[in-house]
């Protein structure tokens, strides 16, 4: 439970965060909640990300690029900054986005087309499950048709459970990162009233994979995954934004959102997360992706975070809440 003094510092904050905790760690009616979620589009960051959009309805120029400025990872952004879906300054920015935003370089049969042009629709995602998720979390989460990325992402589920990007060049064993932003988008679309069974029982085998696992083991040994194979930092250190990589507090925040009741097999992920709150009840923002951020967060590794504190806190009281009622 975080303290008067931890809310009014995470409230002294941008709507993005301040709405957020209004709704998951105070007691603000609604009408407070809902009034200053409407701010997330006309206030602070996500104004700022809204004003940057260009006539082409791209982002930096692009569907995706390797860094975190694209259309991809705006929407990412917009979407954990809650910006509201019904709201017009989001039915246009998306609107600009469903109508004008194109793949280059992937046809509709997922193969590469080189720099050959090919108008895939944005929402109509591209080859890699990775990025497929981040498109059909965003996607769902503002009411946008993804059925082709659905159909995809079910088909590409390993028999482990989960999902690996590196399953076309011969991979069979799935990977934190891309399993969790397929959970994401599966999750998503079920919150946006996607009732197919499939979806639903493809995300509990992928979120048993990640709870066979503990959230941050190797299920094989038991030993603390130290390090992505792609060189990101360690699931054990948590970052914010987190863009494709996988860490404890976005697997736990998943299964919160999820609903999912918690068992044994998140004690030593949820001790982690605790250990990290300093003598103020704050959490810290221990790893930054590098990459050219669209809007500054004001936040810088090794200082406490605003973020993570407001993440960690409302995983904390979910796993408490059902503590109590066990």
């Amino acid at each position: 439970m975080a303290t008067n003094t931890v809310i009014a510092w995470l409230l002294d904050a941008d709507p993005a965060i301040r709405w957020q905790v209004l709704r998951d760690l105070t007691d603000a009616p609604d009408e407070a909640v809902a009034a200053e979620r409407a701010r997330v589009a006309t206030a602070g960051w996500g104004a700022q990300l809204l004003a940057q959009q260009g006539t082409d309805g791209t982002w930096a120029g692009v569907a995706f690029n390797k860094g975190w400025n694209s259309t991809m990872h705006v929407l990412t952004l917009l979407r954990l900054f809650g910006l509201d879906p019904a709201g017009s300054e989001a039915q246009q920015a998306i609107g600009l986005v469903r109508d004008h935003v194109t793949w280059r370089g992937w046809d509709w049969d997922g193969r590469w087309r080189g720099l050959v042009f090919t108008g895939n629709p944005f929402f109509a995602g591209e080859a890699e499950p990775c990025i497929n998720g981040q498109v059909g979390a965003s996607g769902a989460y503002f009411g946008q048709e993804i059925t082709r990325i659905i159909d995809r992402l079910l088909a590409e589920q390993l028999p482990d459970g989960g999902w690996n990007c590196e399953a076309e060049n011969g991979s069979t064993r799935s990977s934190f990162n891309t399993t969790i932003c397929v959970l994401e988008a599966l999750l998503e679309y079920e919150l946006a009233g996607g009732n197919r069974p499939a979806v639903t029982e493809a995300r509990r085998r992928g979120q048993e994979y990640l709870l066979e696992r503990h959230l941050f083991k190797r299920r094989s040994t038991g030993e603390v995954i130290q390090q992505d194979r792609k060189g990101g930092a360690a699931f054990t250190s948590i970052a914010f934004p987190t863009w494709w990589h996988y860490d404890v507090l976005r697997g736990l925040d998943y299964l919160r959102r999820a609903n999912v009741t918690p068992d044994e097999r998140l004690a030593d992920a949820i001790v982690l997360v605790e250990s990290k709150r300093d003598a103020n009840g704050r959490f810290p923002l221990e790893t930054v992706y590098p990459g050219v951020m669209p809007v500054a967060l004001d936040e810088s590794a090794g200082q406490t975070s605003r973020w993570n504190t407001l993440r960690a806190l409302r995983v904390l009281d979910w796993y408490s809440a059902h503590l109590m009622y066990k």
